[in-house]
């Protein structure tokens, strides 16, 4: 996500060391990792599998614990893991931590994650790294409604009351300063959900953007809403500012999104 990875973008001006098969840091995940260029605080894991066999899905838990024993081999934390709001399936209230229904193969691979890393920390023992798993929300820039608008025109769902599916969602700078927040913060629940408040609908993201679309009715397993409970989250890293379409689309652009 250029966001984060632009400096510039990381609040104080705050570098991270980025890792991947090149760069700062080459570590293929599924090597031992070597020996850190620098000191740095915690792990952030944005690197995961989005689609494909379960087999092939699974290897969001293999990168968890990768992350997880490099954090324990050099003492680092907190480990801040990407997980996702799939796990919630088709809820349609505001989905709170305590629970937890997929209802489709991402969402079971990214809860099996959350309870891999739990296994993995108990195994551990008293020297485990704190972990954090955080269920994601939309980005603003790299979901798939924005990627549909930097491709062309865009075909949106439209059900019977006249309204379009309704997400929540999280700007990519407000996700970058949240994450800069929890990296710091002394302590961190085993698993929290990240987004803005409230849900945006899709029909005001696409209006905002200027973006050419058209409606279609929204077949039966069409999901009207998506919403996550973020007090947990506010208590940890204060207020934050509620989703708005114009706001994600403004931040969207600045972190490098264009219009097809």
């Amino acid at each position: 996500m250029r966001c984060l990875a632009d400096g510039g973008h990381w609040p104080e001006g705050r570098a991270a060391l980025w890792h991947g098969r090149r760069g700062d840091f080459a570590w293929d995940m599924r090597e031992t990792p070597p020996p850190l260029p620098r000191p740095v605080r915690g792990v952030i894991v944005l690197a995961g599998v989005t689609g494909g066999t379960s087999e092939e899905l699974a290897g969001n838990a293999d990168l968890a614990r990768a992350a997880l024993r490099l954090a324990a081999r050099d003492r680092l934390g907190p480990v801040l893991l990407m997980s996702s709001a799939a796990v919630y399936g088709r809820a349609t209230d505001a989905c709170r931590e305590e629970s937890a229904s997929p209802a489709a193969a991402y969402g079971a691979a990214k809860l099996e994650m959350e309870h891999v890393i739990a296994r993995e920390i108990a195994a551990i023992g008293p020297d485990a790294p704190a972990a954090c798993c955080l269920r994601l929300a939309n980005v603003a820039g790299c979901d798939q409604l924005f990627g549909s608008m930097g491709t062309g025109p865009v075909t949106l769902d439209r059900f019977a009351d006249g309204a379009a599916p309704r997400r929540a969602y999280v700007g990519p700078l407000t996700l970058a300063r949240l994450l800069s927040v929890l990296i710091e913060a002394p302590a961190l629940p085993a698993i929290l959900n990240l987004a803005q408040p409230g849900d945006v609908g899709m029909e005001e993201i696409l209006s905002s953007a200027g973006a050419r679309w058209q409606w279609r009715p929204a077949p039966e397993n069409a999901l009207p809403r998506t919403r996550l409970d973020t007090a947990r989250l506010a208590a940890i890293t204060g207020p934050v500012a509620p989703a708005r379409a114009p706001a994600l689309v403004a931040e969207a652009r600045l972190a490098g999104w264009n219009l097809a």
